[in-house]
């Protein structure tokens, strides 16, 4: 068993600080992306293929005097909202791939505004594969006949292969589809293939690169990672899962195989040529474009995506898709690889879908989104400094330290701006008016990165082994193989049964041992058993010949009847073609209705996932919805009950102001009443002094006087049931005067008291004898007193 070998991750050995190495401007690319309606108003305008104008919408001033100012920007190549995605392929993904397979390292990311069209240019969709798809398409067209079985190169825990025998990966390959706890690789099958991903590159879109070294052996590593948070998290490792923490049903059983361990952040390391990578990150060797398919969309499911008001399906991470190609020569033979560690090289790719940057006034986000959008304005600011300081260094010839460190995405590909390899940058703009102030930003950003200088990857060669190993290799095996045929020999020369077949078929040597030199019998003997074998072979030649002939006459019968058969089989592929070109309609329409469907699908899912979307959001407000009605039905209870308790508050109130209202009427019944009494003695006395002075004058003596008449008792006029407590209160306008025995009385207008208290003037009119009644009941000292009074005088 021969030993492994360990692969080393290519690097050009004192590539820094040379001053005469050669500098290429970071390639910056634009993509104008369709308005989404047709009344929607445009800000950006292509003038040619290298240079778009930006002009503010209506209403907005760009300084005070109120003119418009328009600015320009210049790319490298800008694509309108005409071009392919096979266009912008072969402009900018096309040559990283070759780049690929001569061993360099290639950078492409995407950068925008959200919903500016970073995923659709990087993805695709099923009719219009992106540039990841195409990439790996054209990747494994070209390498496809040369690639290393699996498991041949193997990975290890620090960013490089270590390389097997033939014998060590076919007992990997066993080992591997008997353990059940690791994942198996994807199937390489279209049977079951994503509708999102199938069919992504039609066949005549389909791109080759033919300068492939044929006389090396390939394999294909991939891995995805999203950057969440500023934290790196592995897309495709399987969550494991817990044992320990149980997930419990409401009947109190205890389901352990649907408990998930929380998925933790991957940490970046430098390997020993300096290079940056993801410890820890699965990485899946994929023999064909379908695979690798399937391994991305694995890891697509896991991503992180949110709706958002600016778009549906906003990428809240930075995901980086990461294609490693193994490369080793063959050996001497051109049949088995070189088992020579410094003959490996590894080469990699990274495909970077950056999340758009956005401004959380506009996407009203809270909580979560809130976060999400801080973190990637954070790390997109991050990579805005980082090229600042490089393009200082560059044209200023400081030396500043430029920030890697400060964000995940600018510390991972940090070898990629110190000369690792070739970066490429498509900025993708939305031309709508709203976005008008993002896309300016992006502009000055996309301005400043072409500003920026990386160092030219050095060609080199790989091993000093003659080339056309493999092709000699397979041409003598041909060969070997049809010459065997020719002789009528066994096709395969090392089939020992055929060989003693025919050396059984011969006659016996007998034994060829000499013990004397006179010996007569030995000689002889050999040479009678050499002629029957060679009259064996001559008759062998005969009937050769003879079938020979046969087979040649059978052969020209053959040749009549193929002749008359071709003729009839050219009559009959005349009327195959006129078939041909009816299913040709009908395949082209079938193609057409497929793509119609699979499109619907990709719609379809969307829609569904904005439904699952909206259900959460309903959910929420659902239980928002009751929270708010519970709240509510309490305070209705609390109002009901407080309206309770006011009733019979305010019945309470009125049942006292009832009794104080008929207790003060009472009192004025009796007031009017002394008061009429009083009038009633006041005209007594009067009509008794006048009496009296008449009847004086009339006969000139004095007369007697009449006895007063004794005031009846008040309390035999009161109510039985009425008790007066105490005074009421002075009414206003009352006259207060003092009676003769020195108790207050309260008298009031006549008219008054008729109004108020209609049941005194109504038991007056009862009355039979009226104030003669009255005249009866007036006390004598009462009388006495206003006599005295009148005397007086």
């Amino acid at each position: 068993m021969q030993r492994q070998g360990k692969a080393k991750t290519p690097r050009r050995p004192g590539h820094k600080k040379t001053s005469n190495t050669e500098k290429d401007p970071v390639g910056v690319y634009c993509r104008i992306r369709p308005l989404g309606a047709d009344d929607e108003e445009c800000c950006v305008e292509m003038i040619s293929n290298t240079t778009i104008q930006l002009h503010p919408p209506d209403g907005l001033k760009a300084n005070r005097n109120g003119d418009f100012k328009e600015t320009q920007y210049s790319f490298k190549k800008v694509f309108g909202i005409q071009t392919t995605q096979k266009e912008l392929f072969e402009d900018v993904a096309k040559p990283l791939i070759e780049d690929l397979i001569q061993c360099k390292n290639g950078l492409l990311f995407t950068y925008g505004v959200t919903g500016s069209g970073k995923t659709f240019t990087m993805t695709g969709s099923p009719g219009q594969g992106g540039l990841l798809p195409r990439s790996l398409d054209m990747l494994f067209n070209s390498i496809s006949p040369y690639q290393a079985k699996r498991y041949v190169f193997k990975p290890d825990d620090k960013n490089g292969l270590e390389i097997q025998s033939q014998v060590d990966a076919l007992l990997e390959r066993q080992k591997r589809e008997n353990m059940q706890s690791v994942p198996k690789t994807p199937v390489s099958s279209r049977q079951k293939a994503d509708p999102e991903f199938a069919d992504m590159i039609s066949p005549e879109q389909a791109c080759k690169y033919d300068s492939v070294d044929e006389d090396s052996s390939y394999s294909v590593f991939v891995s995805y990672i999203e950057i969440y948070n500023n934290y790196i998290y592995d897309l495709l490792e399987d969550a494991p899962f817990d044992p320990i923490r149980p997930k419990w049903l409401g009947g109190g059983t205890p389901v352990r195989n649907t408990e998930f361990v929380t998925p933790q952040s991957k940490i970046l390391r430098e390997d020993q040529n300096h290079n940056m990578y993801v410890a820890g990150c699965v990485e899946v060797e994929v023999k064909s474009t379908e695979e690798a398919f399937e391994v991305f969309w694995k890891g697509q499911k896991k991503r992180r995506i949110a709706n958002t008001q600016l778009n549906r399906e906003s990428s809240r991470s930075h995901s980086v898709f990461i294609v490693k190609l193994a490369q080793a020569p063959l050996d001497a033979d051109g049949d088995h690889i070189l088992q020579d560690k410094n003959q490996v090289n590894v080469s990699q790719l990274c495909l970077v879908d950056l999340a758009g940057s956005e401004r959380t006034s506009r996407t009203r986000a809270e909580g979560n989104r809130l976060r999400e959008a801080g973190n990637i304005n954070q790390s997109l600011m991050t990579l805005r400094t980082c090229i600042e300081v490089l393009r200082e260094n560059q044209m200023c010839g400081t030396n500043k330290m430029v920030p890697y460190r400060d964000s995940k995405v600018t510390h991972l590909f940090k070898n990629y701006f110190d000369g690792e390899g070739k970066v490429r940058m498509i900025v993708c703009v939305n031309p709508k008016a709203d976005d008008y102030d993002e896309t300016m930003l992006v502009m000055r950003f996309a301005e400043m990165t072409q500003e920026v200088e990386v160092a030219r990857p050095v060609d080199r060669a790989i091993y000093a082994l003659p080339a056309g190993r493999r092709h000699r290799n397979q041409a003598f095996k041909e060969e070997l193989s049809r010459r065997l045929e020719e002789r009528g020999g066994p096709s395969n020369p090392d089939d020992p049964e055929l060989m003693n077949q025919l050396i059984d078929s011969l006659p016996a040597l007998p034994a060829c041992e000499l013990l004397d030199a006179t010996d007569d019998q030995t000689l002889p003997r050999l040479v009678e058993v050499l002629e029957r074998r060679h009259r064996i072979r001559q008759m062998m030649t005969k009937q050769f010949s003879k079938a020979a002939i046969t087979l040649k006459s059978m052969l020209q019968d053959f040749d009549s009847n193929f002749s008359a058969k071709e003729n009839f089989i050219h009559d009959q592929r005349g009327k195959l073609g006129e078939k041909d070109k009816v299913i040709s309609s009908q395949k082209t329409e079938l193609e057409r209705l497929e793509n119609k469907s699979k499109t619907l699908e990709y719609k379809i899912d969307i829609l569904q996932k904005t439904t699952n979307i909206y259900e959460e959001d309903k959910r929420s407000l659902q239980q928002e919805l009751e929270t708010r009605e519970q709240r509510l039905h309490r305070e209705l209870s609390e109002r009901k009950r407080m309206e309770q308790r006011m009733q019979g508050m305010v019945a309470d109130t009125k049942h006292k102001w009832e009794k104080e209202c008929e207790r003060r009427v009472n009192a004025k019944q009796l007031e009017m009443q002394n008061q009429l009494w009083v009038k009633d003695e006041k005209l007594k006395q009067l009509k008794a002094i006048v009496t009296e002075s008449s009847s004086g004058s009339a006969g000139g003596g004095p007369t007697e006087r009449p006895d007063k008449p004794q005031r009846p008792s008040r309390e035999k006029d009161r109510p039985a049931t009425q008790k007066r407590s105490a005074s009421p209160s002075p009414m206003p306008g009352d006259v207060f005067k003092t009676r003769g025995g020195g108790q207050a009385v309260q008298f009031t207008d006549i008219e008054t008291l008729k109004q108020e208290c209609p049941t005194a003037s109504s038991r007056k009119r009862r009355s039979g004898s009226g104030t003669d009644d009255q005249e009866n009941r007036v006390p004598a000292a009462s009388s006495s007193h206003v006599y005295q009074k009148r005397r007086k005088p």
